[in-house]
Order: C-alpha cells, then sequence, then structure tokens
C-alpha cells in the first residue's frame, strides 16, 4: 500500500455526475471520516456531483446494497463502497476482508458498474486513523479520485461505441 495519494485526475465532460456510497455503521468514526473525505474531494473535482449514502450495519452487508443499485441500474457513474475494518485475535477480519472484497469485484463485473472498494482492514487504530481521518494518506480521498478516474475511462468507452 503506498503512502502517497494519486494526484487528481481531470474530469471529462460537463455530464452531471452522480456517486452512490455504500458505508458500514460499524467502526463508525474511521468511516465517518473517509466519507467526509471522499465527499469533500467529490465536491472539489466535480462542483455539481450528487452523491447520496446509503448506510448499513456492517462491512458483511455492504455488498448486498451495492447489487440492489447495480441491479437497479442506479449506480451511477461508480459506487463507493466504504468499511473498516480492525483487525482482532482470530482471522474473522481477514475472512470478512477477502469475502466483502470478492462479493464487490463480482458484482462490478457481472453489472458492468464500476465499484470503488474503500472496505478497508487495518491491525490497529493508529493506521486506521492515518489513513481514515487524518490527511496526507486519506483512502477516502484516493476513492473518490479513483471513482472520477474510473467513471471517465467507462463514460469514454461506452459514448465512442
Amino acid at each position: 500500500m503506498s503512502n502517497l495519494i494519486s494526484p487528481r485526475p481531470r474530469v471529462l465532460g460537463t455530464a452531471k455526475r452522480y456517486f452512490p456510497i455504500v458505508a458500514s455503521q460499524f467502526n463508525a468514526t474511521y468511516v465517518q471520516g473517509l466519507v467526509d473525505h471522499v465527499i469533500s474531494e467529490l465536491r472539489a473535482l466535480i462542483p455539481g456531483v450528487t452523491t447520496t449514502l446509503l448506510q448499513v450495519a456492517g462491512s458483511f452487508e455492504i455488498p448486498l446494497v451495492v447489487r440492489e443499485l447495480a441491479m437497479q441500474k442506479r449506480g451511477g457513474d461508480a459506487i463507493i463502497a466504504i468499511g473498516v475494518i480492525l483487525k482482532g485475535e482470530t482471522n474473522h477480519a481477514d475472512n470478512l476482508s477477502r469475502s466483502v472484497t470478492d462479493a464487490l469485484q463480482r458484482i462490478a463485473i457481472s453489472h458492468g458498474v464500476p465499484v470503488i472498494n474503500a472496505v478497508l482492514s487495518f491491525d490497529d487504530e493508529n493506521q486506521a486513523r492515518a489513513r481514515c481521518l487524518e490527511n496526507e494518506i486519506n483512502r477516502g480521498t484516493e476513492a473518490a479520485r479513483a471513482a472520477v478516474e474510473i467513471a471517465n475511462v467507462i463514460s469514454k468507452l461506452r459514448t465512442n461505441k
């Protein structure tokens, strides 16, 4: 994992952009930090952007809501999935992380909707704080930039048929 945030992408076109966010309520302080950074960065990149925040209990529930958005064709330009998983003494966090990651990738591929996976696993709260609440390597900022970049690519591909 890089300690740098990717540079800001250029926004292609002038069309309205929409990015639904599906976020876990578990580890709320860290998740809210990511959500705040995602929304702030999207607004900086695309002043007229529209976002919707859908909250679920935990990270395990995120793929179900992401799938529902994709099936209803309400995934917008890209769906941003946000959660924080803190590792404990068992391998539960690893299993949960892998399960969520695999499900989100399957949804993106099978429905042709970009899904940004910002469901993050951390060894401890120091790592979570640095990547969710602080500005230097904030993964919420990174997720917003990734969402805009993939939205640009997909939009370009779909309009140049």
